[in-house]
């Protein structure tokens, strides 16, 4: 299969791509910012040139990773995340539409407002706590009324790629190595972490199943900021000597709100026997295991 893929330097797309080349697929690399000599630079607010990139290749499917995900950037640039997250997804599927190609459409566990008490699952209603979700839920309502061959497919909590990742877990990793003996880390967020090799690893299930619609894909289980951060230092074998402090995200303002819960379930697979996703701890060990930088001070609790 033939796939048109944008957002190609994003950590999704660093385990998304090599899965993809591995299956036997060929895969059209595309960023506004080319990471590799390989990717074609794309900028997706611009229709024009989103219908000449997609023309020439006649994909048999586009995967449609590129988003603004900077939460924060988002709210402080709101003309921003909604030119690149719902135009810019708007362009993209109305490419899809002239040349009868199918769309895989990367979403989030933002849009949802935190509500309700246990994880959400694809049939509540979303309701957006921030600008980037409703810039991203938003897309989803333009990818579902342009087209009819679509997924939407939400992930959570985005973990991989260890350098080029800019989130939660990363950034807990490095305080750590850097020498810090106190973490102090909010209680009061809830969400499902989604680590891109196991996302990537699934991805194609779904997508040859051709029961397009809506579908939530993250690792199995839920849990706080917090407990994230105290599994990062036991599986950095660091119990002893660095102590992760909980505190209310009231101490840890931020520009752009965040709901209280982000935790979702994936209850379409869950329902069609197709949740291969493993639990989120092994993952975290697994992925803290393959990466942590060989000599540091830290050694991998095994």
């Amino acid at each position: 299969m033939k796939i048109f893929l944008t957002g190609a330097s994003g950590m999704l797309a660093a385990e998304v791509i090599p899965q993809l080349e591995a299956d036997g697929h060929k895969v059209i690399e595309t960023d506004l910012r080319p990471r590799l000599d390989r990717i074609i630079p794309l900028d997706i607010t611009d229709l024009d040139q989103v219908k000449k990139e997609i023309s020439a290749v006649r994909p048999d499917y586009v995967f449609h990773l590129a988003a603004e995900t900077n939460v924060d950037l988002c709210e402080q640039k709101p003309d921003l995340a909604f030119r690149v997250n719902t135009l810019g997804t708007e362009n993209i599927a109305l490419a899809c539409q002239e040349f009868d190609v199918r769309l895989l459409y990367i979403s989030t566990a933002g849009v949802f407002g935190g509500k309700k008490k246990e994880p959400y699952t694809e049939f509540d209603i979303p309701d957006p706590a921030n600008i980037y979700g409703h810039s991203k839920l938003q897309g989803e309502h333009i990818v579902k009324n342009l087209l009819s061959r679509y997924f939407i497919i939400r992930a959570g909590w985005m973990v991989g790629g260890w350098e080029i990742d800019k989130k939660f877990v990363y950034k807990i990793v490095q305080q750590i190595l850097e020498g810090r003996k106190e973490l102090r880390v909010v209680c009061d967020k809830f969400g499902s972490p989604t680590f891109t090799k196991d996302f990537a690893g699934n991805l194609m299930n779904v997508i040859n199943t051709n029961r397009y619609g809506l579908y939530h894909m993250t690792n199995k289980g839920t849990c706080s900021r917090y407990e994230v951060a105290v599994k990062i230092v036991e599986f950095m074998g660091l119990k002893s000597k660095v102590k992760v402090i909980a505190i209310s995200s009231d101490e840890f303002p931020l520009p752009a709100p965040r709901a209280d819960s982000e935790m979702m379930r994936n209850y379409r697979l869950d329902l069609l026997g197709s949740n291969h996703m493993p639990h989120w701890e092994e993952s975290l060990k697994r992925y803290i295991e393959s990466n942590i930088p060989k000599g540091s001070k830290a050694e991998v609790h095994r």
